[in-house]
């Protein structure tokens, strides 16, 4: 299976005036700090607070007739959650979400607000796919993967489309383009829309530090799966392996990685909301952090840069430790 950009062309019609067209932004701020020009693309403004609405509602609504009676299942632990559930609601299909018991209390509630079942799972000794996979077959229902389905993949790439015509209207060449990292969807597609739209944009890609299993997987030129030893403050990044239909994508469009540490994350989401005014998640915040801890050669001075600040679903209570830097 693969995505061409036709497909993200497709998604784009089929997400028009139902996803938000998130503004490009820029900090004259961050600019004077990083000596070069930083366009944000704010996909915390999306509806369901994340990007990942995109792919989910590109997905969902494509179903019909006995499909889309039966409704959907998915497994995430919070983002692919509550975009699944909101484009159920919007479609009035029935969903399930599986998620983990600690998951964000916030993504949690937000999800079942949505109008979705949760069903909360260890994620320490049970297999989340195995309860989705059960539970799809008794219900008869779709499984909604987060990252490794072309649709997915197509509709998180309608951010680089519009990413691309924004950075155009304000007379903006791209040099570099950045997005956070998981199983990888979001940066499989927007890297095909970038490259497509501006084949002359190198694509970075970042990930939290001993979560890099896309990094150890292009520098290997395979797919492998990392077994981490610890937690990341990045929830939303902590997939052990690149998806096997992102990975070929991402081998193509991919110049280069980077990873950055709690610490480093933390700084970020405090420049955000001091200086850009922003809330972001802290796996919405990695391109700000690599670019703030000059992680990121391909950032010279005087460059164009692109980052995707991905989303801003962040638990209350850890943000307030984030900012007050107890965390």
């Amino acid at each position: 299976m693969s995505v061409s950009f036709a497909d993200i062309e497709a998604a784009a019609a089929r997400l028009a005036g139902h996803a938000a067209e998130t503004p490009l932004i820029e900090s004259p701020a961050l600019n004077d700090r990083l000596g070069c020009r930083v366009l944000i693309k704010a996909e915390t403004l999306q509806r369901a607070g994340a990007f990942k609405f995109r792919g989910a509602y590109n997905r969902l609504v494509q179903l019909e007739g006995e499909e889309k009676r039966r409704g959907v299942v998915a497994f995430s632990s919070g983002n692919h959650a509550q975009g699944v559930a909101l484009a159920a609601k919007l479609l009035g299909m029935p969903a399930l979400i599986v998620m983990p018991s600690d998951a964000p209390a916030v993504k949690v509630a937000a999800t079942r607000g949505y109008g979705a079942d949760v069903l909360l799972y260890d994620r320490l000794t049970e297999d989340r796919e195995a309860i989705a996979a059960k539970v799809a077959a008794e219900r008869a229902a779709v499984v909604v993967p987060a990252f490794d389905d072309p649709h997915i993949i197509a509709g998180q790439g309608t951010a680089g489309i519009e990413l691309v015509r924004q950075a155009k209207a304000l007379g903006a060449n791209l040099d570099l383009f950045m997005a956070p990292v998981s199983g990888g969807g979001l940066l499989a597609g927007t890297s095909l829309a970038v490259r497509h739209l501006s084949p002359s944009t190198d694509v970075v890609g970042v990930e939290p530090t001993g979560f890099d299993d896309t990094a150890q997987s292009l520098a290997n030129g395979e797919r492998l799966e990392i077994k981490p030893t610890g937690r990341s403050y990045c929830d939303a990044l902590e997939s052990p392996a690149p998806g096997k239909i992102v990975f070929p994508i991402l081998r193509k469009t991919v110049s280069g990685m980077a990873d950055v540490t709690d610490a480093e994350v933390a700084e970020a989401m405090r420049y955000a909301y001091t200086t850009l005014k922003l809330v972001v998640e802290p796996g919405g915040s990695v391109c700000l952090a690599a670019l703030l801890a000059g992680k990121v050669p391909l950032a010279r001075p005087g460059s164009t840069v692109a980052i995707v600040l991905s989303g801003a679903n962040v638990d209350p209570a850890f943000y307030a430790q984030v900012l007050a830097g107890e965390a």
